[in-house]
């Protein structure tokens, strides 16, 4: 997301949110979802990157994201990205290696609580062992190598696109453990692509905290516009909850006030943040009726 705001050319205010929990401040916002990062504009809160990046785009067109001729094709390698590539440079970065790299000197109680918070986001995901990922990490390594064989510059064709930084996201995180990126070094084109989108940088960030945004969302006076498109199961008003499928499932209960094939929007009231708009993508999200859910 930092890379897609550099692309963009934009300022934007950062929070730095807890690593494990609690995390109450991130709670008041979003209801229950936990992962970062959450864009916050006024009081309206939008949950996963996919939804993050398409906002932007669509308020900030220039550069696109997704140019009319590519983005088909640029979106469903991002969701290659975002799940096949993802889940493999994760166990593979996980390594003795990278946790020393990651985490530093941090005594071992601090890596027992990350573990113990980490631990139920993937409970219910079969894992791949270091060996295995570092063999699918080669191959799927391989396969971008060969992609950028033609000379192009980006990964679609000759424009930057939402799977460019979709892929990076995946590379970055590797690249956060020296020892391990050097998996990297068999891969010249590839590594010249990533020096290009990481040369976007990350547009201008002033830091804010936690507080600052609750008050923000607060003494907002108004929400994005929502609809509710028929013929979606649900109507406006229902109690419903809405929940990841693949990891992290907290459920996150609301007032259903936006759905559409592309998104779903519930309003929450929080004691701090007042009433707020949490937006999730309809595509990887679960949605059912607060009864159905007990």
């Amino acid at each position: 997301m930092r890379l897609i705001l550099g692309y963009k050319g934009l300022a934007w205010r950062s929070v730095t949110v807890p690593v494990i929990m609690p995390k109450p401040d991130v709670i008041a916002l979003t209801g229950g979802y936990r992962k970062t990062p959450f864009l916050q504009i006024g009081a309206d809160i939008y949950c996963d990157t996919a939804l993050m990046a398409r906002l932007i785009d669509e308020r900030h067109p220039e550069p696109p994201l997704y140019p009319q001729e590519i983005a088909g094709t640029a979106q469903m390698l991002a969701q290659w990205a975002d799940t096949i590539l993802f889940w493999t440079a994760i166990p593979y970065t996980m390594q003795p290696a990278g946790v020393a790299a990651l985490f530093g000197n941090a005594p071992p109680e601090v890596l027992k609580a990350f573990a113990a918070d980490r631990a139920p986001f993937t409970s219910n995901m079969v894992r791949q062992t270091p060996a295995d990922a570092t063999a699918g990490l080669h191959t799927y390594l391989g396969w971008l190598e060969t992609h950028l064989a033609d000379g192009r510059e980006f990964l679609v064709r000759g424009a930057a696109s939402i799977a460019d930084f979709s892929v990076a996201h995946c590379l970055w995180y590797v690249h956060r453990a020296p020892e391990l990126a050097k998996i990297l070094d068999g891969y010249p084109k590839l590594s010249a692509w990533l020096q290009r989108v990481r040369a976007f940088g990350h547009g201008e960030s002033t830091p804010m905290t936690s507080a600052a945004s609750l008050d923000i969302a607060a003494k907002a006076k108004e929400h994005a516009p929502t609809e509710i498109e028929a013929g979606l199961g649900f109507a406006a008003g229902d109690a419903i909850t809405v929940m990841p499928v693949d990891y992290g499932r907290d459920p996150v209960p609301g007032t259903l006030v936006g759905l559409t094939r592309h998104e779903v929007v519930i309003e929450r009231r929080d004691e701090r943040a007042g009433t707020v708009h949490v937006h999730f993508p309809r595509l990887g999200f679960q949605i059912k009726h607060q009864e159905q859910s007990k």
